[in-house]
């Protein structure tokens, strides 16, 4: 069966709190807990879906990367958080602390036990961030990017245990080694028992007596990596590629943190990305403009050339389709478009027989454009800055007109005194 997206699944909006998020998720619990629902498979995946949901949709970092990318992210963990069909139930009754108030997690609705065992403390080190930047170029085609970083790794000299001389923790005589303890409580659904940390062993199980001196008991220290990363085609700035455990490593052996790598895309001198289209100026000369012919223009697979029509226009576009950028795979298909926009060089200063020659040029009836053809070409820029409007365009495409839209005017100008 298809995976449901996590917003449906909850019964909230793609715009929903933290909070509001929260109380969806309690409410699905309550409702199909294996406790309410004693051998009801369908309950019970009905519960585990709704934890996954709520795993991914409640981490900011997670729920960025699901609304960019869905379920299939690109390679490096875009995507993929885990599928609640194979989660453990104790995975997902440990995240009932965060949603009604306890620590760790539940033993039972009405006194019933679920889940079971010990629940010692396992520690998770923290993510890395690091920012990486690409050329136009790599980002269209993806590349390979090797560099060091500054973690937490095991301590050399205990192994990670957090004991001197090779010793190795002991029991903890409070909790038994369980990492935990139980305590009974009363509400809404009776009497409830409830697990939390052993506040001797700090949940772990174990107590060190001789602390190595080289970590001071923690079992990690810091240390240099060299992490090699698979951008995938497509990026664009500040989106952000995963690679799951290649963070700081968690104390006395514990689980490792992800690496979190930002992507920033350097400007190019040829294009204007917005989305997965390019937007290049071409600037004509006035002699191209009204004879037409061939001129050269660049592409991401270096440069080609496009026909010039007979008396183009400023503000024409040319569109060369597909030769934009890539989509990301598993979001989106196909590549974008070269959007080419066409001004025209008028010459600022002139020598005497230039102008006698503009002159001669503008006493022609060719050069002459009647009140039909000035209201033609003033309706096509007018359509040209409606399609580039800031307020119903995308922040970059606003500000791919902020820097164009003065030499847009300026044409504009020109014609509207002829």
């Amino acid at each position: 069966m298809a995976k449901r997206d996590y917003y449906e699944v909850l019964g909230v909006d793609k715009s929903a709190s933290e909070d509001e998020i929260k109380k969806a998720y309690r409410k699905i619990a309550i409702k199909y807990h294996p406790d309410r629902n004693p051998g009801n498979k369908e309950a019970e995946e009905k519960f585990k879906e709704a934890a996954e949901a709520y795993e991914v949709l409640h981490d900011a970092q997670k729920r960025q990367q699901y609304d960019q990318f869905g379920f299939d992210g690109p390679q490096g963990g875009f995507g993929g958080f885990g599928g609640g069909a194979s989660m453990d139930m104790n995975d997902i009754f440990s995240m009932f602390g965060d949603i009604f108030g306890g620590h760790g997690g539940f033993s039972g609705f009405g006194g019933g036990g679920f889940g079971g065992g010990s629940q010692k403390r396992v520690y998770q080190g923290g993510d890395l961030r690091v920012r990486v930047k690409l050329t136009l170029q790599e980002a269209a085609t993806g590349v390979t990017k090797r560099f060091k970083i500054r973690k937490d790794v095991t301590c050399s000299a205990c192994h990670g245990t957090g004991c001197e001389g090779g010793a190795q923790p002991e029991t903890c005589p409070e909790c038994h080694g369980s990492g935990y303890v139980l305590k009974t409580v009363r509400s809404m659904f009776g009497m409830m028992q409830t697990q939390a940390a052993c506040t001797k062993c700090g949940g772990e199980g174990t107590i060190i007596k001789n602390k190595c001196k080289e970590c001071g008991g923690d079992g990690i220290v810091k240390g240099e990596e060299l992490v090699e990363i698979n951008i995938p085609a497509g990026v664009d700035n500040d989106m952000v590629v995963t690679v799951e455990g290649k963070g700081n490593q968690g104390k006395h052996n514990g689980l490792y943190g992800n690496l979190q790598v930002m992507v920033s895309v350097e400007k190019n001198d040829d294009f204007e990305r917005v989305g997965q289209d390019l937007y290049h100026n071409l600037v004509l000369d006035f002699a191209t403009a009204t004879l037409g012919g061939e001129v050269e223009v660049p592409t991401l697979d270096g440069k080609t050339k496009i026909k010039i029509e007979p008396g183009t226009q400023p503000g024409k576009q040319i569109r060369l389709r597909g030769k934009g950028m890539p989509a990301i795979k598993g979001y989106g298909y196909g590549r974008g478009d070269i959007i080419v926009n066409i001004t025209v060089f008028i010459p600022t200063s002139l020598t005497k027989e230039e102008k006698n020659l503009v002159v001669k040029f503008k006493e022609c009836d060719n050069f002459k454009a009647d009140n039909a053809e000035k209201k033609s070409l003033f309706e096509s820029f007018k359509n040209l800055f409606k399609k580039v409007n800031c307020k119903e365009q995308s922040p970059k495409r606003a500000n791919y007109l902020r820097k164009n839209g003065s030499l847009f005017s300026g044409i504009i100008c020109i014609y509207n005194k002829v």
